[in-house]
């Protein structure tokens, strides 16, 4: 499916909610309405704050990240500006392709290392957001755009909260694939032999877990019940149309894996950064649209905390969340960019057609936690193929 060109007032997204058997009501995802009036100052923090937060973090001189490759949701030109923008911050840049586990346990295993191993932020899919709180690994802290973040997505004292959304698809390499698959189950058919990807490990990675939760509820399972989404990966790989290997961009290009369930926001960048050498289509599945959010929050044991909340009131500024918005995701403060009018015309031009998100489901966190557990705890025993890198 292409990307359509819409008009500003196409943009203003009404996430509905995919009724789901046996399923509680899903969170909602940030709904916009059209503007009425003149758009008001941008909620970014003052100067002032800004000034002194750069001074308190160039004094620790410092930050790590971790999970951010640069072709995911723009994240190369994100941190590239961030940087550039206050420079004498030495940037490590740990493990580009962690899962949300791997953070995790990055978290635990440096509790005491006050080296660049200790990642200060994490970026993790909703499932993790329980961990996050239980465990006490997130650090509370409210960035200056706070109220203009929705209630159901942030925790109420601070510890983490919603960076961006998009929906599950997937990205075919045309000079291989020549009939694109338009459904979950068309990926059974046995001309997609040795083509089908996940990106990422299931037994770590938030988008792969949320691949096969997807699949269960396509397959008329639930949160309580991912038992159709693994007898599907499953069937996948019993057939031989799963390769057992972690799906990127590099692979999808080649023709390793042409055909790649994953984000659409991580598609359509791949669209766009590989120009049409290969051609990337970028399909929507018909029956059940899938929608998964992504959280941030501060380690509670950062070596470095003023820089990791500079970097969080970068991310959550109009400029940060305008860089996610160009790398295709929704950015969690995307009603209020819409309502004050301050997406770019031809950035808005970019964007998927609202229609794409109309019909999907966004699970609660509860319920995505539930999923993911299940799905880690049972891949191997009933799928019994290990993805690799």
């Amino acid at each position: 499916m292409n990307v359509k060109r819409v008009s500003m007032l196409m943009l203003f997204v009404i996430l509905a909610v995919v009724v789901v058997a046996c399923a509680p009501a899903p969170t909602p995802a940030p709904t916009a309405a059209p503007p009425t009036a003149a758009p008001k100052a941008p909620a970014d923090p003052s100067a002032a704050a800004m000034a002194k937060l750069y001074e308190e973090a160039k004094k620790e001189g410092a930050l790590s990240t971790i999970a951010l490759p640069d072709d995911w949701l723009n994240y190369g030109e994100i941190k590239k500006t961030f940087f550039a923008k206050f420079p004498g911050i030495k940037y490590t840049d740990l493990d580009p392709q962690a899962g949300s586990q791997d953070e995790i346990n990055a978290i635990n295993a440096n509790k005491d290392n006050k080296g660049p191993q200790n990642p200060d932020v994490v970026d993790v899919g909703f499932a993790f957001a329980p961990t996050l709180k239980n465990d006490g690994l997130c650090m509370p802290y409210k960035v200056a755009t706070w109220d203009t973040i929705p209630t159901a997505l942030k925790d109420p004292d601070g510890c983490w909260y919603g960076d961006y959304y998009g929906v599950f698809s997937f990205a075919v390499n045309k000079s291989v694939i020549k009939n694109a698959p338009m459904d979950w189950a068309d990926l059974l058919k046995p001309e997609y032999k040795n083509s089908i990807a996940i990106a990422g490990d299931p037994l770590s990675s938030n988008q792969a877990q949320q691949s096969v939760y997807a699949a269960a509820l396509a397959n008329g399972g639930n949160h309580e019940n991912v038992t159709p989404g693994l007898n599907f990966f499953a069937t996948l790989a019993k057939s031989g149309n799963l390769v057992p290997v972690i799906g990127d961009q590099s692979k999808l290009a080649k023709g390793e894996t042409p055909i790649l369930i994953t984000w659409d926001y991580l598609a359509l960048g791949y669209k766009d950064i590989l120009k049409g050498n290969p051609e990337i289509e970028v399909v929507i599945p018909k029956s059940f649209v899938f929608g998964g959010v992504y959280i941030q929050a501060i380690n509670k044991y950062s070596p470095r905390p003023n820089a990791a909340k500079l970097w969080m009131e970068f991310l959550y500024s109009d400029e940060g969340q305008l860089l996610w918005l160009k790398g295709y995701g929704h950015p969690i403060r995307y009603d209020d960019l819409v309502k004050r009018n301050v997406i770019p015309a031809e950035l808005a031009k970019k964007l998927p057609p609202a229609e794409l998100y109309s019909k999907a489901f966004f699970p609660t966190g509860a319920q995505v936690s539930a999923a993911r557990k299940l799905v880690g705890e049972n891949w191997e025993k009933v799928v019994g193929t290990k993805i690799a890198k």
